[in-house]
């Protein structure tokens, strides 16, 4: 083939769609089940942590100032009275946390923002808790359910201050491309769910999917990527936030030479 002449697989690629030869499914799943062992800390993490981390999952919108009510950085701090006066803290939600090593690190970083975490890898939930314990977060709620249908349910419009997708499962071969995570539909559900001024941001350490993510975000009506103002050498990504860590496992990639990319986009 021309090399000027891209094939259709690339082509629908590059549009963040998946092949012509590859159909959809016809609901997203924001995971995929995955075998682990939970170790004793993350067992006895789950037994002393759980009941005040662990949200449950319902098919209704959640009450968001209840559920934090006493998620406090300190003695006094974020009581009910505070909200009363200064209004909600801002809300952030995260799909797919892995083993909660940047959540944790974010959410110390950020003590008044409220976190509301999506993971459905009992290790991971079960490693993250026991961060919270090591490092005295009260800023996190966990809900160990499908991200899409939380989203669906339990999350009201234009409740959202930001949403997080680090680094999700990018599914290298063509004919899994269809269970990649980031595809119009979920994004036009986020969008709604932002606030105006909200924002998205993504990260990928594989190529092909960074290009379909900023395709797909591209598209929606609703978000606006400033980074094309702001950064345009950068050809439409973002700089690495300030609150995104260096994680171990990127470390690793960045010295064999693999590349990151952040995508950042606003809720107009």
């Amino acid at each position: 083939m021309n090399e000027a002449t891209p094939s259709p697989e690339s082509t629908n690629a590059a549009e963040g769609h998946a092949p012509a030869d590859v159909a959809y499914p016809k609901t997203i799943k924001s995971f995929v089940r995955r075998a682990g062992r939970t170790t004793t800390g993350q067992t006895k993490a789950f037994q002393e942590l759980g009941p005040q981390f662990i949200l449950p999952y319902q098919p209704n919108a959640i009450d968001l100032i209840a559920t934090y009510a006493y998620s406090t950085r300190a003695e006094g701090q974020n009581d009910p009275q505070k909200e009363v006066k200064t209004g909600p803290s801002p809300l952030v939600l995260e799909i797919g946390f892995g083993m909660g090593e940047a959540t944790a690190h974010i959410a110390a970083l950020m003590p008044d923002t409220r976190f509301l975490c999506c993971e459905v890898h009992q290790p991971g939930v079960g490693a993250l808790l026991k961060r919270i314990g090591e490092q005295g977060l009260q800023n996190i709620r966990i809900i160990s359910h499908d991200a899409v249908e939380v989203i669906d349910n339990m999350l009201p419009p234009a409740s959202l201050d930001g949403v997080h997708i680090f680094f999700p499962d990018p599914w290298h071969k063509k004919k899994h491309n269809k269970r990649r995570l980031i595809q119009s539909p979920l994004i036009a559900k986020l969008a709604t769910r932002l606030k105006p001024g909200g924002y998205l941001h993504c990260a990928t350490d594989w190529q092909p999917y960074a290009e379909q993510i900023l395709q797909v975000l591209s598209d929606e009506p609703l978000l606006k990527n400033t980074a094309t103002t702001s950064h345009p050498e950068l050809g439409g990504y973002a700089p690495k936030p300030f609150y995104r860590p260096l994680t171990k496992f990127e470390n690793r990639g960045i010295k064999l030479g693999h590349g990151v990319w952040d995508v950042v986009f606003v809720r107009v």
